[in-house]
């Protein structure tokens, strides 16, 4: 008895590794679920910083232009100027926090693709090209969770989206402040609401992986 208890046959690394595998892909689909709630959440706080900085920045041209026109240019309305520009710093720096934190999530988001593709991988030097048998969930084979045909990269094509997204956002970071046409502090504001980088197909391809990993109910 004591020999088949130390016996290297009892020993079942595939189910384990089963278990294990599936366990991180399903997390990783919750994970993606709330990272895209938090970004949707730090986009909404910084679509209303930007509003605020465009309308700090038409107001002091709107006060320079009267005092080109010959306004009142009293010391009461030079101390107002004075404070407006004090509020565009710090609504800058709000902004700059808000770009931080989106940086820094995009970075996780990276960070389960390379989790997923390393599953996929082990699998392809398990199993070969066909991948194990039976799937870890329901219908997806582990490749479309990252690099399959019918779902098409899942997640490297919600990372590629979010990657673009963030690269517009730091370029409206920098401008914002410097930008003086009113018609591209504009086209600026709406591109940071209607974020033209993120696809429709973003949600349905998370709420697929959701559905497909027991976190969705038909």
């Amino acid at each position: 008895m004591e020999g088949a208890c130390t016996s290297p046959c009892l020993i079942t690394p595939r189910k384990t590794d089963f278990n294990n595998s599936a366990r991180k892909i399903k997390d990783n689909a919750a994970d993606w679920h709330n990272f895209m709630l938090k970004w949707e959440t730090f986009n909404d706080a910084g679509f209303s910083i930007v509003n605020k900085i465009v309308n700090i920045k038409l107001s002091n041209q709107r006060e320079s232009q009267a005092k080109l026109e010959g306004e009142d240019t009293s010391s009461n309305h030079g101390k107002a100027n004075f404070q407006y520009n004090k509020e565009l710093e710090e609504c800058c720096t709000e902004l700059l926090n808000i770009h931080d934190k989106m940086i820094k999530l995009v970075l996780k988001m990276e960070k389960l693709c390379a989790t997923t593709k390393g599953i996929y991988d082990l699998e392809t030097y398990q199993y070969g090209e066909t991948g194990r048998e039976m799937p870890l969930f329901h219908t997806w084979p582990t490749k479309y969770f990252c690099m399959g045909n019918l779902i098409d990269e899942n997640s490297v094509q919600l990372s590629e989206m979010y990657k673009k997204e963030l690269q517009l956002k730091s370029l409206i970071v920098q401008e914002i402040a410097h930008t003086s046409s009113c018609d591209l502090m504009m086209v600026q504001l709406s591109a940071w609401l209607y974020q033209p980088y993120i696809e429709e197909k973003a949600r349905l391809l998370i709420e697929s992986m959701l559905l497909e990993t027991g976190h969705r109910f038909l």
